[in-house]
């Protein structure tokens, strides 16, 4: 997948493509779905997919009062997803508050219509754009029966009852409701992060433990999570810990994950998690030794979960 930063570094073979437009945070089953149905019907007509994105996230610039607005992938993570779903291209649009007065019209007629000459346009039922959200998808068909671009509208995406968004799911993992949050995803949830040095109690129990400084801001609440532990090209079944410790009167954050049947030095390596179930709250316990108890059966329990998918 070719990647442009820009709209000035856009190449002429990618005039006349089939598009779809989106800010596609977590690239959800319905992302999924609207990105593989783009690349199929332009490969069937002889010409390139192109996904429009924007970085940073609108709402980041637009609402920065509203804090916090956590982002359920990283750039590089979306464009990883968009790329599985067959895209040919994808143009990352730079997004500033003088690029958030563009109208509808401008983005519509002088980009779309004059600078792609795009074929085919395939949107979400709730996609809107331009200033003050002005632009959907009755104004694209309008534009298209005009300018000459057909455009098509994707209902909205279920799983069970619910309709798949970034928002519902960016709450679900705010909640810790990994097991939904997969079904929507279509894929674990998962947070990366630098093995930093820890203060060596996990060693001292028996358990030693790989300390994470998240890359993330969009984290699930404390508790111990079953999970998976990617290090090296190698996945592991994890044990992972996120909170603090008030058995030692702890009380800084922590996000610490035991590898299971892994032993070594993962300081200053590169670690990402797959959040998979949570089994309990954090809790103070009378001793070290009842909190070693405790995790010994945490990870029995990790192992029974997880040893069929590992």
């Amino acid at each position: 997948m070719i990647i442009f930063k820009g709209v000035e570094s856009i190449t002429e073979d990618f005039c006349g493509s089939f598009v779809t437009i989106g800010n596609f945070d977590g690239v959800h089953l319905s992302h999924q779905f609207i990105c593989s149905k783009l690349a199929s019907e332009a490969k069937k007509a002889v010409t390139k997919s192109l996904v429009i994105t924007f970085d940073p996230h609108p709402k980041m610039i637009l609402h920065p009062d509203i804090r916090p607005f956590y982002l359920i992938t990283t750039l590089e993570e979306k464009l990883k997803l968009l790329e599985n779903c067959g895209i040919d291209g994808t143009l990352v649009i730079p997004f500033t508050l003088d690029y958030s007065h563009i109208t509808a019209e401008q983005f519509v007629r002088d980009f779309l219509g004059k600078k792609l000459a795009v074929k085919k346009i395939i949107v979400g039922h709730d996609y809107t754009f331009g200033e003050g959200k002005k632009g959907n998808s009755d104004y694209l068909i309008s534009c298209g029966d005009e300018i000459g671009f057909a455009v098509e509208v994707v209902d909205a995406f279920k799983v069970d009852d619910n309709i798949i968004s970034s928002t519902l799911i960016r709450t679900l993992i705010l909640k810790g409701d990994f097991k939904t949050v997969t079904d929507l995803l279509g894929r674990c949830y998962n947070v990366a992060g630098v093995v930093v040095s820890g203060k060596g109690r996990g060693m001292g129990l028996g358990f030693p433990t790989a300390n994470i400084k998240p890359e993330k801001e969009l984290l699930p609440p404390p508790g111990i999570y079953a999970a998976f532990a990617n290090v090296e090209g190698k996945r592991f079944m994890a044990a992972l810990n996120i909170g603090e410790k008030p058995t030692f009167a702890d009380y800084t954050f922590t996000f610490e994950v035991y590898l299971l049947d892994f032993s070594g030095d993962l300081r200053g390596k590169r670690l990402e998690t797959e959040f998979v179930e949570k089994i309990r709250d954090i809790i103070k316990f009378d001793s070290p030794e009842k909190l070693k108890e405790q995790i010994a059966a945490d990870v029995d329990k990790v192992r029974s979960m997880l040893h069929k998918s590992i």
